[in-house]
């Protein structure tokens, strides 16, 4: 593993590629998305991974959630959307870098590569946003933490299920990054996005397709982990880019979710 940061590749894109602006833009983001207190004690989360003008507004609820809960070790999981490939891919770094400065890689990944449930791909995460768009508002939501950064490759969510729950066995704190709905019109979109939510919502993990989320993989490890434990899962926010940013005639749908026990569990 080589010990050099891996370098963002979408800041200046996808987010402000400058500290200052980066950091006040993130602020800014959180402080729009109202407190909420979820019915869960929430030890995951869904969020939306496109730019931050278009899927902030919708991922800032969810991180409003971290910032109170202030893990100091997160799992992040996404869909590989440039390299293709089977089960796990951790980078081959030991630290992530965004221009808020660089988050070390949790120790937790040995463990997962030592039980044959991730390997090591430079490749895999060159190119990739979904995990790193996500760093900045950990970054500005939490003071120091550690980020055990994980790819899906393909679509069976039993390898990622089994990651997940050994990473929540020991401690740590997991974000799911997917969108949902791509390319419709925004009243379709909407329709067809409110139909996902609810089977997330539901722990439906099977019923998901491959048209309701890019990262179904993750998105279903996640539901399996939950069901299993007898968690329940809350929809914290549910909009388009039509809604936030975007044209309304060709939309990307985002959902935020908190999953977790109950308080009495």
């Amino acid at each position: 593993m080589t010990t050099t940061a891996r370098p963002p590749a979408v800041a200046g894109s996808f987010y402000r590629g400058s500290a200052p602006r980066l950091r006040s833009a993130v602020r800014e983001l959180l402080a729009s998305a109202p407190e909420v207190s979820p019915s869960v004690s929430t030890r995951m989360v869904i969020v939306p991974h496109a730019g931050h003008i278009y899927s902030g507004p919708v991922a800032a609820f969810a991180y409003r959630i971290v910032a109170a809960e202030s893990p100091a070790r997160i799992a992040l999981i996404g869909p590989s959307h440039f390299v293709a490939f089977d089960g796990l891919a951790a980078p081959d770094h030991e630290m992530l870098a965004t221009p808020l400065g660089a988050v070390p890689v949790d120790p937790v990944i040995e463990e997962l590569e030592k039980a044959g449930l991730v390997r090591r791909s430079e490749t895999a995460h060159r190119r990739e946003h979904s995990l790193e768009v996500q760093l900045p508002f950990l970054q500005t939501a939490l003071d120091t933490f550690t980020v055990a950064p994980l790819l899906t490759g393909d679509e069976d969510p039993g390898p990622a299920a089994q990651a997940l729950a050994h990473m929540l066995d020991a401690g740590l704190f997991v974000v799911v990054s997917s969108d949902l709905s791509h390319y419709h019109d925004h009243d379709t979109a909407s329709r067809l996005d409110a139909a996902t939510a609810e089977l997330i919502v539901g722990l439906r993990e099977a019923e998901l397709d491959r048209y309701s989320a890019c990262g179904r993989t993750a998105v279903r490890s996640a539901l399996r982990v939950a069901a299993d434990r007898g968690w329940g899962c809350e929809l914290l926010d549910l909009r388009t880019s039509g809604d936030t940013a975007g044209p309304r005639d060709r939309v990307v749908g985002y959902g935020a979710f908190a999953l977790g026990p109950s308080p009495s569990s």
